[in-house]
């Protein structure tokens, strides 16, 4: 938890330095910030451990920051944060979740209008008050307004890849705790929704009253709203809600089921069991007072005459019928994947060099990624040309000279960008050398649909296009999708043998679950990427895997399951 509240606020020093025009100091914050979003150890228990030194082993971690690490651990305050936070006192965070308001635009519109906050930018925006200041106008207001509509839209909801660590960290806690014999997620979360309004936690003890009384005593509690002998409801530190309930051992398998599916699913098990004039609830499926099952999912599942569901496809989407018929499928598994095949490297916009992103993939447990940087269009993150791409080719072939004898592969790729008129924006001759090529949309998501369809449709119909990239642009909780025809989309990727990816980085998780499921129903192939641009995002897969469960897809869906000389096989 820690970690999260560190992550924060060297985000929010980092936007605040760059605001005052502080050079080099943002990116080192920017870089810590995502180190400890994504750091696995509490950075607690390090400095408890080695302190200072211990601190600065931590990636980017230089001595400045590990002395406000220190500093925060001890006091629960950074100094040199507060005083940045009385100079511009504004919430950085949720102004920033807006699309199109960043650094610049946030000191601007706080110098102009005072506005510190989204009630504040939205009072002045309605107003026309924006579209006044100089190198703001009202095409700007007007995408504030709807970058405003979209954030108050996603209702505060926590982004999944986001909400684990904390969710980890917490359970963690729980199951340490004396007298828990197993603790696991509930909810949403164990669903592996795409966002996570609240944290659901199932504590099996015999002893509630005490685990309630020691779960409430967690420094991370800031609020607690009701307690009760079997359950708790609580506000945490990061503005989150956290539900606790203790159950017997013996009823694992009912409260299980009971919190984890979605209301629409839970009461249609329960209309299945009342049928057959047997009641389910939180402890168990009964006739009478008879207790029939309890222990188990499988077991009551079973007792009801379907086979296990899945945790992540519980929403009431046909998956009680086919469990009922005995037709659910095998879901690709979260130790399928063999490759990666969206991987960003220091050559363009990543933070590490091929051979230590391809060490981090190996050290995973993968057999191989693809190099794809961007290309020479999308400028801000310095994409190559078709001579540089030459010179990374050669570079993997160095790479991989290297890698031999444990027979890790890096293939050569590229991020290639789809141009207004469904161009590419690198020559096909040198897009023919590459064993793998991505195509993706950066630039003018104003268009139709239909012009946006066609526009994606003319990319995939490309001899040398293998993969879509993120399909639809979105950016979850900032950016809706831009308009485009999903369905013929995926009706052309069939019909050209084109692979349409599931980008795995948490704001992103695109394609949509049911965008996936159509792509199955139809035989379309996927590829689960991490979309990386740092040695921490390698690990993000789990999420792509979590949305392509959801989706209903299954091993032989998904391409980089297979050896990469199985994947290659089945692009153009």
């Amino acid at each position: 938890m820690l970690n999260q509240v560190l992550s924060k606020i060297f985000r929010e020093m980092a936007v605040f330095l760059e605001i005052k025009g502080v050079a080099f100091k943002p990116q080192a914050y920017e870089k810590v910030s995502e180190v400890l979003e994504n750091l696995e150890e509490d950075v607690k228990d390090i400095y408890k451990n080695g302190d200072l030194k211990a601190l600065e082993n931590i990636p980017g971690v230089g001595a400045s920051i590990a002395e406000h690490i220190e500093e925060y651990i001890k006091t629960g305050h950074i100094k040199n944060y507060e005083k940045l936070k009385k100079e511009l006192p504004v919430d950085i965070e949720c102004l920033r979740s807006v699309e199109g308001v960043g650094p610049k635009t946030i000191l601007l519109l706080y110098k102009k209008l005072k506005i510190k906050n989204l009630e504040k930018l939205e009072e002045a925006a309605k107003a026309g008050k924006i579209r006044k200041i100089k190198g703001l106008g009202e095409k700007t207001e007007q995408k504030i307004l709807k970058g405003i509509e979209f954030v108050k839209s996603s209702g505060g909801r926590l982004i999944l890849g986001y909400a684990v660590p904390i969710a980890k960290t917490l359970l963690e806690k729980i199951r340490s705790l004396p007298g828990v014999e197993l603790a696991e997620f509930g909810g949403s979360l164990r669903r592996r929704q795409e966002t996570i309004g609240d944290l659901d936690f199932i504590a099996f003890s015999d002893n509630p009253t005490e685990i309630i009384n020691k779960f409430l005593k967690f420094p991370e509690i800031k609020h607690v709203y009701t307690k009760g002998e079997y359950r708790a409801l609580v506000r945490l530190d990061i503005d989150m809600d956290a539900d606790i309930s203790v159950v017997s051992p013996k009823s694992f398998g009912a409260a299980m089921i009971a919190w984890t599916g979605n209301k629409h699913h839970n009461i249609a098990i329960r209309a299945i069991a009342e049928k057959k004039g047997w009641l389910l609830n939180d402890y168990g499926l009964w006739k009478n007072k008879q207790l029939l099952a309890s222990k188990t999912e499988e077991e009551v599942y079973q007792k009801l005459g379907m086979d296990w569901i899945p945790p992540e496809i519980r929403n009431d989407s046909g998956e009680i019928k086919a469990a009922l018929e005995g037709k659910l499928p095998k879901l690709v598994g979260y130790e399928d994947l063999k490759g990666d095949l969206q991987v960003q490297t220091d050559w363009t916009d990543g933070k590490h060099s091929i051979k230590e992103m391809a060490g981090a993939a190996q050290k995973m447990g993968l057999e191989y990624i693809c190099i794809t940087d961007h290309t020479k269009s999308l400028a801000m993150t310095g994409g190559s040309d078709e001579k540089r791409l030459l010179k990374q080719m050669a570079a993997i072939d160095e790479v991989n000279r290297e890698f031999k004898s444990s027979k890790f592969k890096v293939l050569k790729g590229a991020e290639v960008n789809i141009m207004k008129d469904g161009t590419l924006d690198i020559d096909d001759e040198i897009l023919a050398k590459l064993d793998v090529v991505g195509a993706a949309v950066h630039q003018n998501f104003n268009m139709s649909e239909g012009d946006m369809t066609n526009r994606i449709i003319r990319a995939v119909e490309n001899p040398n296009v293998d993969i879509i990239f993120h399909p639809t642009g979105r950016i979850i909780n900032k950016r809706p999708a831009y308009p485009v025809n999903v369905e013929e989309l995926l009706k052309a990727a069939k019909r050209t043998k084109t692979v349409m990816e599931i980008d795995a980085f948490p704001d992103r998780l695109d394609l949509k679950d049911e965008y996936i499921r159509k792509g199955v129903e139809m035989g379309v192939k996927f590829a689960i990427d991490s979309d990386a641009h740092h040695i921490y995002h390698l690990q993000y897969l789990e999420y792509g895997i979590a949305q392509a469960r959801r989706g209903w897809a299954t091993k032989t869906d998904i391409i980089n399951t297979r050896s990469w000389q199985e994947m290659l096989k089945l692009l153009k």
